[in-house]
């Protein structure tokens, strides 16, 4: 266990530098923050420069690897460090200068278990991108095929390892603050952002949901996945399928090559709905770099190091939510907050159905351009600190993809509407959730499992209710069971079962 002088030592080495970069200004003269740390903050001032303007970005990558992957999860969280500091944040991509090849060629060999020359007829030493955790490169494997191949940094795992043991130390103490900090839940903040470094410093699982992507979106026909080539791939090396087409970003590029900007946007919208409500799993890091616009005209993106997952019943509550802000439901939109415990019991679901009225009527039926999402995320977590509503970490997450993937879209098409984009998809799945047809295929499934499970459940009634012995039967005992009438039971349960069966089996028939 690392000693709290140690952790105490590398937090005022990273003070130094936050302070250095105007960082702390704002917590200086802060009541929410108690004297100790302020008195601290006036402290690690002493003897430097302090920028007067804050300069996040620059902040983090002055920090290292661990710290530009930290800000990139402190991106997603406006309510706990502002909209000027997330937005910033959120910059932080490829930030990260790139290691000498020689430091990476032993890391490729050792995943290969030969030199790079008897498994790729060309390697580009020089990196096509620089992360916080890894560098990525083109290649030709033996076979004429051209492929990226993205390697983690030599020491990366342990680099992380002992940095996030000082910010899961250090968010313990803060949220023993005061009560607007165990709201805010800076101990899940640090969680979630371990989750997601232990899944990225394992390039066998980016592997992995890529693949899982590439399965979910197969029925979508203008949306890419890279394959992955598996026989290069290892914890530390990823090698996959080479995308050549035009970032999203260069839009003079994409208008030269005569790509529709309106369908791009469109199409990225309606694919990113269907990851998050149709499928539960969705690409969390949908920003311009990892877009790309292939020659048939699809849509292909890549980095799959952040995935979020939201399970059927959150699904159905968001796809509800979007619905209701679509329409116009806040009632309904309220009553899914409290059926999903986002809000405590004891507030007063009219007076916060009269707060989400407040932030959705303005934006309805504007364009994209004329709404102020940031004015809007305000008027959010404004709600959220009156309703005592905790964080949720996978709503975060998604309510920041959904930021971003509305940032590409709104420069691709400023004109897109992103309510209006969204509504046929939202309104289909809910109707093929939660209409007539989807409410008796699920009883029919609940059935069968039921009918599915009896057997074993005959069989262990048999353990605790065993065939009687001849004694017993000669001189039964009054108090015991008896043994036909289990039968009896049971044989009630399986008609039982079989006629409910019968009825949904008919229902689902004629229906």
């Amino acid at each position: 266990m690392t000693l709290a002088v140690v952790h105490l030592w590398r937090l005022f080495r990273w003070g130094r530098i936050l302070s250095k970069h105007g960082i702390l200004k704002a917590a200086e003269n802060s009541t929410t923050f108690p004297f100790s740390f302020r008195f601290a903050i006036k402290l690690l001032q002493l003897g430097g420069h302090v920028e007067n303007t804050p300069d996040y970005a620059g902040a983090f990558v002055a920090l290292g690897p661990s710290a530009i992957k930290f800000g990139q999860t402190l991106a997603t969280r406006p309510d706990l460090i502002g909209d000027a500091a997330a937005n910033q944040l959120a910059c932080l991509q490829d930030s990260v200068p790139p290691l000498p090849f020689k430091d990476i060629r032993p890391v490729i060999e050792n995943t290969l278990g030969c030199p790079i020359e008897k498994s790729f007829r060309f390697f580009n030493e020089i990196p096509i991108g620089s992360a916080s955790i890894a560098q990525v490169y083109q290649a030709e494997t033996l076979d004429g095929d051209m492929v990226a191949v993205k390697v983690l940094r030599p020491g990366i795992k342990q680099a992380f390892r002992k940095t996030t043991e000082t910010y899961e130390w250090t968010a313990s103490k803060i949220e023993s603050w005061n009560d607007e900090f165990i709201r805010l839940r800076p101990k899940l903040v640090v969680k979630t952002f371990r989750q997601w470094t232990i899944r990225e410093l394992d390039l066998r699982r980016e592997a992995a949901s890529a693949s899982e992507l590439a399965e979910n979106m197969g029925v979508i026909p203008d949306f890419k996945v890279p394959a992955i080539d598996w026989s290069r791939t290892s914890q530390s090396m990823m090698t996959m399928q080479w995308i050549d087409g035009i970032k999203l970003s260069d839009h003079q590029k994409l208008k030269e090559a005569g790509y529709d900007l309106k369908s791009l946007a469109t199409r990225l919208v309606r694919s990113f709905l269907r990851q998050a409500i149709a499928d539960g799993f969705f690409h969390a890091d949908l920003h311009h770099g990892n877009l790309f616009a292939l020659k048939d005209g699809s849509l292909a993106v890549v980095d799959f190091g952040i995935m979020g997952r939201i399970d059927k019943k959150a699904r159905r509550w968001l796809a509800e939510i979007l619905y209701g802000l679509i329409a116009g439901n806040y009632s309904r939109i309220a009553e899914i907050h409290f059926e999903a415990g986002y809000v405590p019991p004891h507030h007063d679901m009219a007076e916060f159905t009269t707060a989400l009225r407040a932030i959705g009527e303005p934006i309805r039926g504007l364009s994209v351009r004329d709404i102020s999402i940031s004015h809007m995320l305000d008027g959010l977590f404004a709600i959220t600190r009156e309703f005592e509503m905790q964080t949720q970490p996978h709503l975060l997450l998604l309510q920041k993809t959904m930021v971003v993937v509305e940032g590409v879209a709104t420069s691709l098409y400023p004109d897109i509407n992103l309510w209006d984009t969204a509504e046929p998809f939202v309104r289909e799945w809910l109707r093929s959730e939660l209409g007539p047809e989807a409410k008796i295929a699920e009883e029919f499934h609940k059935t069968l499992n039921t009918m599915k499970r009896l057997p074993d459940i005959i069989d262990r009634m048999d353990q605790y209710y065993p065939h009687p012995t001849i004694e017993e039967q000669l001189y039964p005992v009054d108090n015991k069971v008896p043994v036909k009438s289990i039968t009896g039971h049971y044989v009630s349960l399986i008609t039982l079962a079989a006629f409910i069966l019968g009825i949904v089996l008919g229902h689902h028939h004629f229906f």
